[in-house]
């Protein structure tokens, strides 16, 4: 006969030796899913409620699952909780303790459910306050970008293509990209949380329960939007939790692509900005030395996003319906996930406001590599030359004045006519950096006026969020 001695597990009686010590510590779950110990506790007493209202446990067992389960909160949020290994993971860590606290009352929670549709409801209401989170951070990061581009709506700044002086725009146009981008995360986390709130629990292992229990009931008590239809799916896929990575991964890009801009932007060779003292360090060795670190490990800590999604996409590729032992290892890459982007977040919302501007570094830069270029080919353009021709004129015109060093509005007039006499000293003239803005005036267009139109929008839109 199986010894009670030896297997102590709550499912153990079906085994006749007990687990491998090695074996048991590499099954365990405890050492990193103890984070979802509120959301466990929170699942179960929505429940252990329903099972209660459905008369399958007793008044006096309810009132004592939340007496029980009252006394193991404090005892987690005091530290005092006695983790162990021995019950694998974070559920039955918590049941355990509530059967030494309340007796066989502890033992009845887990009617009618399994650990499968226990997790995937922890999972499910732990991300949905991740994406609150992310989605509130967001919004206090724009906000504080948009003052920024606000203050530097008209502060001129070369556009680049291929990391080359392209066209001039405004630091506030360049800013509200990222209001766009940042704009579109929220919303994939907005969408994403429509998907997440569903409930999982009455799903049991795989099949569902013989029990007349009130899945509709425990979802309003959780505030689920509504249920997970099939029992199969509701234990056994991860998807929700793979779009989430994949939200983070898309949002860590474009924080990493800011932290790059801003990487360069306080280099020496650009010169453009500076970064408060207290998302710096300094050099060990190099005492003038003022180092960008926190874009730096943004970027750096973009790529283990990355690798978390491919984790997951790679953990489930292969899995048989129903549930598998192999999705304990979506935990550790999605909790990872979460901090990462709610840390990068809650600091990037500081950072931004702490950026000083060198707005005559970023003029001087824009006045070289001839960024009105184009004003002048769209110039010729309106005095009835064809744009391909005017592109050819304009051309030698920048070879014209690379030669003699000078800009394109100062080349002087008989090199200008000598190669198209539409090149006008009153043509020429005109090609300022604060004319090249101001004419960009249409929607989407980097004139001052355009971007404080944007900035607007983009308030009025924030507020009603």
């Amino acid at each position: 006969m199986p010894s009670s001695k030896k297997n102590s597990k709550n499912w153990s009686g079906r085994f006749n030796e007990p687990v491998d010590e090695l074996v048991q510590r590499y099954t365990a779950s405890i050492s990193f899913d103890h984070v979802l110990a509120p959301y466990d506790i929170k699942g179960s007493l929505a429940h252990a409620q329903m099972l209660q209202e459905k008369k399958i446990i007793s008044k006096k067992d309810f009132s004592d699952i939340k007496k029980g389960m009252a006394q193991i909160s404090s005892e987690i949020s005091s530290g005092s909780f006695n983790w162990s290994i021995e019950k694998e993971d974070i559920h039955l860590n918590i049941e355990h303790r509530l059967t030494q606290l309340i007796g066989d009352a502890g033992k009845k929670l887990h009617t009618a459910r399994s650990r499968n549709d226990q997790v995937a409801t922890d999972i499910r209401l732990y991300l949905r306050d991740f994406i609150d989170e992310i989605v509130r951070l967001l919004a206090a990061f724009q906000g504080n970008l948009l003052n920024l581009a606000e203050k530097h709506a008209a502060t001129v700044m070369p556009g680049f293509t291929h990391l080359q002086v392209a066209q001039p725009v405004s630091l506030g146009h360049h800013l509200m990209a990222y209001f766009e981008m940042t704009d579109r995360d929220k919303a994939r986390f907005t969408e994403l949380r429509k998907r997440v709130n569903r409930l999982p629990l009455g799903s049991g292992a795989l099949a569902g329960t013989t029990f007349a229990i009130d899945r509709a009931r425990v979802a309003e008590l959780l505030d689920f939007d509504g249920l997970c239809e099939n029992s199969l799916d509701a234990v056994s896929d991860r998807d929700f939790a793979i779009e989430f990575c994949s939200n983070a991964a898309l949002l860590m890009m474009h924080f990493s692509r800011l932290s790059e801009e801003i990487i360069l932007w306080m280099s020496q060779q650009f010169g453009f900005v500076k970064l408060a003292d207290r998302f710096c360090t300094g050099s060990s060795m190099m005492p003038q030395k003022k180092n960008p670190d926190v874009p730096e490990l943004v970027r750096g800590k973009t790529g283990r996003t990355y690798g978390h999604l491919m984790s997951l996409l790679t953990l489930m590729k292969g899995q048989p319906l129903a549930y598998n032992k192999d999705n304990q290892e979506d935990k550790e890459p999605l909790f990872d996930c979460a901090r990462t982007v709610v840390e990068t977040l809650t600091i990037y919302a500081d950072l931004i406001k702490g950026i000083e501007v060198d707005t005559s570094a970023m003029e001087a830069a824009a006045a070289r590599g001839y960024s009105t270029a184009t004003d002048l080919a769209d110039k010729l353009v309106r005095l009835g030359v064809p744009f391909r021709e005017s592109h050819e004129i304009v051309a030698k015109a920048v070879e014209q004045a690379e030669k003699l060093g000078v800009d394109l509005s100062d080349l002087p007039p008989t090199d200008a006519v000598k190669i198209d006499k539409r090149l006008t000293h009153g043509v020429l003239r005109k090609l300022t950096l604060t004319n090249a803005l101001r004419s960009r005036n249409h929607s989407g267009g980097t004139s001052p006026a355009q971007v404080k139109r944007s900035i607007a929008s983009a308030r009025r839109a924030l507020l009603k969020n």
